[in-house]
């Protein structure tokens, strides 16, 4: 069972959404774009565009009115958020967080926003990794409070989104010199609990960072933190932040989000030959050589995040580099392959039946998985690049690119 701490019927309130597994059942457009990578026109599809000042890979969140992204400059000295009317696309509040005095250098496929906000009632919770965490009021976009008191070395810029359980912001800080996760609570910002990584790395530093974003799962009566790292997975209490179990594995910079269904979790292990691991829920301790149902090698991505379908029986996978995989849930085995072209950083959404991959040159492919064979049923472009993953509102999607967001909505002429 997923846990979801939804803030009404029609948000998309954290990264891949209320279940964070990017799953909803509406039916989504299907087909939009633009005229040519000169024109300023859109097919009627394109509700409305709003450009975004700075650069940001993180998702948009939303309460169903009012539209979050973290956004910060090329050169991560300036670092904020901005809120954009659902309805129109008007920017309604645009706010400066931190004003970091020295910033890392981060890899060419990052940038200083990344971590997704996450809502949480009528707060906001955005993270920038090391450079803090902080708490604005939705409506009007006041700062409510902020926390820096936890610097960790990326080597590379932060990845992990926040998530929130109850009254706990959880924040994964896994970098070169130290693993840990952190829970503040949510009225505050002051440490609720911390716990550090408790298996085994390797030597080089640099195989301890990942940047995966944890979920929340109930496993009977007990809420789960399924919390992948580098060399290792855990379960944490979300509560309390006891440790419920692990597993070991080899692999670093790990990106992608489980996802789970019943008493199982699927995950990507990371860097440099990943695989997908099956474990079981139920264990407790070290369940390394004793939970894990099966091990999948094969195009397993780096970055985006798996997807379960067809109700859970499926696990879709798309790698880095534009290979589609279908895996069967219960046994692990490969039940097809389809080369989509591209590079992916993105996380596939499903929507109705079918699966929508973004890909780093703007191109959005919805893909048929129903039949014995595959299908690409629509090739939508619009030109600019993307990295961050979509969101849903109401029956219409959401996509950020590096310049700006766009609601896609079915047959509706533009508002601007």
């Amino acid at each position: 069972m997923l846990i979801s701490t939804c803030v009404g019927e029609d948000t998309w309130f954290q990264f891949r959404g209320p279940t964070g597994q990017g799953q909803v059942s509406v039916a989504l457009p299907v087909e939009w774009g633009r005229a040519d990578e000169k024109s300023d026109s859109y097919s009627d599809n394109v509700l409305w565009r709003t450009e975004i000042q700075g650069l940001g890979h993180s998702s948009p969140v939303h309460d169903g009115k009012r539209i979050w992204l973290s956004t910060a400059s090329r050169d991560g000295l300036v670092l904020g958020a901005v809120c954009v009317n659902a309805e129109d696309g008007e920017i309604l509040h645009s706010v400066v967080i931190f004003r970091p005095s020295n910033v890392e250098e981060i890899h060419h496929d990052n940038s200083y926003a990344s971590p997704t906000p996450v809502l949480a009632g009528n707060r906001l919770i955005v993270h920038f990794g090391t450079y803090g965490t902080a708490c604005l009021d939705s409506e009007s976009g006041q700062i409510l409070w902020t926390n820096t008191d936890f610097p960790v070395e990326h080597q590379g810029g932060p990845g992990s989104s926040p998530v929130v359980y109850q009254d706990r912001v959880i924040l994964t800080l896994d970098g070169a010199q130290q693993q840990k996760l952190v829970a503040l609570n949510l009225n505050d910002g002051k440490v609720a609990w911390t716990r550090e990584r408790s298996a085994p790395f390797r030597p080089n530093p640099i195989t301890h960072r990942a940047f995966a974003t944890p979920l929340l799962v109930s496993q009977t009566s007990q809420a789960q933190l399924i919390s992948p790292g580098a060399d290792q997975c855990h379960a944490y209490d979300p509560k309390t932040g006891e440790e419920l179990w692990h597993v070991r594995y080899v692999g670093f910079s790990t990106v992608p989000c489980p996802v789970a269904r019943e008493n199982r979790v699927f995950f990507c292990t990371g860097f440099y030959k990943p695989q997908l691991w099956c474990v079981d829920l139920t264990g407790r301790g070290d369940v390394t050589d004793s939970h894990i149902p099966w091990k999948f090698r094969g195009p397993v991505p780096e970055t985006p995040s798996p997807l379960l379908f067809d109700e859970g029986a499926k696990i879709f996978l798309v790698s880095n580099k534009g290979i589609a995989t279908c895996v069967d849930a219960e046994t692990g085995e490969r039940l097809w392959i389809l080369r989509l072209g591209g590079n992916y950083s993105s996380s596939p959404t499903l929507a109705n039946g079918l699966i929508y991959c973004c890909n780093e040159d703007g191109v959005t492919k919805v893909i048929d998985p129903s039949g014995e064979e595959p299908q690409v049923v629509a090739n939508n472009k619009l030109f600019e690049r993307i990295m961050a993953s979509p969101a849903v509102i109401g029956e219409d999607l959401l996509l950020r690119t590096e310049a700006a967001i766009y609601r896609i909505a079915k047959s509706t002429e533009s508002v601007r």
